[in-house]
């Protein structure tokens, strides 16, 4: 059995900075080397408006890439959205705020105010000023300190594996997918 892919939360509200940090993160993790997913939840039907007909899904294919929009009756669990993602080292999450997994909560002195994250979930602070919280603190300018505690703390097994050594070896036939 494969090892479940890590993720990560961005938790913050509206204007805080998310999206922006959230590039500048995959930036700089793909300058890393690393392969992310990303999910962004949103509450706005309008965000992406499917197919006009009605169709239930919707694939749009180009010589760099396929994007698919799936229609579903009600809101798939989070659970059900990260298992359509494979292929990756990191999904990190948009949104999801109440989801079980590490976050980074986002804010902005005067702007936003700290997310409410459970101390558990809670994996760093990324705002231009800190709560006083016991979790590390970086400026919303600083992904490289991010990608730095992700990889530590998140993709240290991943990073490991990523070098060809015997460790990876010896891992990719452990746990290759068995087709059934």
């Amino acid at each position: 059995m494969e090892k479940p892919i890590p993720v990560i939360g961005l938790a913050g509200y509206s204007g805080s900075g998310k999206t922006t940090f959230l590039e500048k993160l995959i930036t700089e993790l793909k300058r890393r080397g690393y392969r992310l997913g990303v999910i962004k939840h949103t509450h706005h039907k309008d965000t992406r408006r499917p197919n006009p007909a009605g169709a239930a899904v919707e694939v749009l294919a180009a010589p760099d890439g396929v994007f698919m929009f799936r229609e579903f009756e009600t809101e798939p669990p989070p659970e059900k959205v990260i298992s359509m993602l494979d292929g990756v080292d990191l999904i990190l999450i948009e949104g999801y705020k109440q989801g079980r997994w590490p976050k980074l909560a986002i804010f902005r002195h005067g702007v936003t105010e700290r997310p409410a994250i459970d101390p558990e979930d809670l994996l760093a602070e990324i705002s231009d000023v800190s709560s006083g919280s016991a979790a590390p603190h970086f400026s919303l300018d600083d992904a490289a300190g991010v990608a730095d505690l992700l990889e530590r703390v998140i993709l240290k097994m991943k990073k490991n594996l990523r070098a060809n050594t015997p460790v990876k070896q010896k891992w990719v036939r452990i746990h290759a997918r068995q087709d059934p």
